[in-house]
């Protein structure tokens, strides 16, 4: 009988608020749906951000210092990131809901909102990517099936922990190429983490034992390489 998949590492997102106290507030409590949030308060940083890619949603406010939420979204859209992104305005009415979803926004919540409409729309959003993009990495003899969170190696499954998988991933998006601590921290825990760095060699080592020893290289003093030969 095949053992249950593990639970999905958390879902990461992205909110580009300029109101502190209400960026705080919301970042909390999508913490506390289980979400891993980090917070900017400026539409450059917002799209330097989201442009640096590792998202699963973006919560966009519109009225921004920097850069307005219309131009991060369309700047987004126009290099070709899809990643999901639900845009949070204090206007309202037909035609700013428009100028915001020809940007190519997905989705629009006027303020004042109500939290638990705001996490069913995010939600949904999770859902609808889920669904149309799960894609499954192949690194040597690896399989990586990010919508099953399943991996297996020479074509028999390989149990992981959540975490296991979530470190895994971060190096097999980008196989062949040297990503830091710092990288696979933000992606698999919080921006905000405050603990031990070297937690990611607790991980590392893992995953040597469990995928062979040569399938990680380490580039000292530059982080983790996952390699398709031994």
């Amino acid at each position: 009988m095949r053992p249950p998949a593990a639970p999905r590492p958390p879902f990461r997102l992205l909110l580009v608020e300029d109101e502190r106290r209400l960026a705080l507030s919301l970042a909390k409590g999508l913490r506390a749906e289980g979400y891993a949030v980090d917070v900017v308060h400026d539409g450059l940083e917002g799209l330097h951000r989201a442009g640096g890619g590792g998202y699963d949603l973006v919560v966009l406010d519109i009225m921004l210092p920097g850069l307005n939420g219309y131009r991060v979204c369309g700047a987004l859209r126009a290099a070709g990131n899809d990643v999901p992104i639900l845009m949070l305005t204090a206007k309202d009415g037909e035609y700013d809901e428009a100028e915001g979803l020809d940007t190519g926004a997905d989705d629009y919540l006027t303020k004042p909102f109500s939290y638990v409409v705001l996490v069913a729309r995010v939600k949904a959003l999770l859902r609808r990517r889920g669904r149309s993009a799960q894609p499954v990495l192949r690194v040597g003899p690896l399989t990586v099936d990010q919508g099953a969170r399943r991996v297996e190696r020479d074509g028999a499954e390989v149990a992981l922990t959540a975490k296991e998988f979530a470190v895994l991933e971060q190096l097999a998006v980008r196989a062949g190429e040297v990503v830091s601590k710092a990288e696979i921290l933000e992606h698999v825990w919080d921006f905000a983490y405050e603990g031990d760095v070297n937690i990611i060699e607790v991980y590392v080592s893992a995953l040597r034992r469990k995928l062979g020893a040569a399938r990680i290289a380490t580039v000292r003093g530059a982080g983790y390489r996952l390699v398709a030969g031994d």
